[in-house]
């Protein structure tokens, strides 16, 4: 009877396989609280050849936080068709798909990583690594944003819009985490409506701004987040 052999992987195979395990466990747990010997023990592999593929722990758990962080930054990426509400709302779909999926790795990233490595004490090298990925996720999304709006140069109002609300995007995303009290459907279509409040507060004061908003507006349909908005804000004002 003929019996399996099983492939020894090569190096960056071995790399990746460790990364996408070390991953599944951060996503599960704090990172804080996940030890190279579950690694270990979950890749199947022996403690030392964890640690002849990484240093130690933190440079496994920075491994995997840059896939996490191009994972994240591609939730962003939608085709620039039809209305912009229902475009973002998709990518806020996206994004808490993540979210829920990766809640404990996901507040590490955002909070700048695991506060205490299993190997030794965190460096200020390792907190500026951590903090240059979610930088990266967050110029990522901006971009995306711009490129939506049809816009190469905002302007300083423009941007600061966006970035206010790419940041509303991640605390209300932690802040979620803690209970999910409210349904993920509607905290989706809240914060795309946010971004619609956010444009016409600058609007209300900014000529540039209220055109880009009547520009955003003219396409949506009265069913979509940003008509639903309009509709009963007439109604609230009335």
């Amino acid at each position: 009877m003929a019996t399996g052999v099983r492939r020894r992987l090569g190096v960056e195979e071995r790399r990746q396989q460790l990364i996408g395990v070390a991953l599944e466990l951060f996503s599960q747990r704090s990172p804080d609280e996940v030890s190279i010997d579950e690694i270990a023990s979950a890749a199947g592999i022996s403690r030392p050849l964890v640690y002849h593929y990484f240093p130690g722990k933190l440079s496994l758990y920075e491994a995997a936080l840059k896939r996490a962080s191009e994972d994240l930054a591609a939730r962003f990426v939608e085709p620039q068709e039809g209305p912009l509400g229902a475009r973002l709302l998709r990518v806020m779909r996206r994004f808490f798909d993540f979210v829920d999926d990766h809640g404990p790795g996901f507040s590490a990233l955002m909070r700048g990583g695991p506060a205490v490595p299993a190997d030794g004490v965190r460096s200020r090298d390792a907190a500026s690594r951590t903090n240059a990925l979610v930088d990266a996720v967050r110029q990522a999304a901006y971009v995306q944003i711009l490129a939506h709006l049809q816009v190469q140069k905002p302007s300083a109002r423009l941007e600061l819009v966006i970035r206010s609300w790419i940041s509303l995007v991640e605390s209300t995303a932690l802040i979620w985490l803690d209970g999910r009290r409210i349904p993920r459907r509607e905290l989706e279509a809240q914060l795309v409506r946010d971004f619609a409040a956010l444009t016409a507060v600058s609007a209300a004061y900014d000529d540039e701004m209220g055109a880009l908003l009547r520009r955003m507006l003219g396409d949506e349909p009265a069913d979509g987040p940003f008509g639903d908005l309009v509709a009963r804000l007439v109604t609230l004002a009335s």
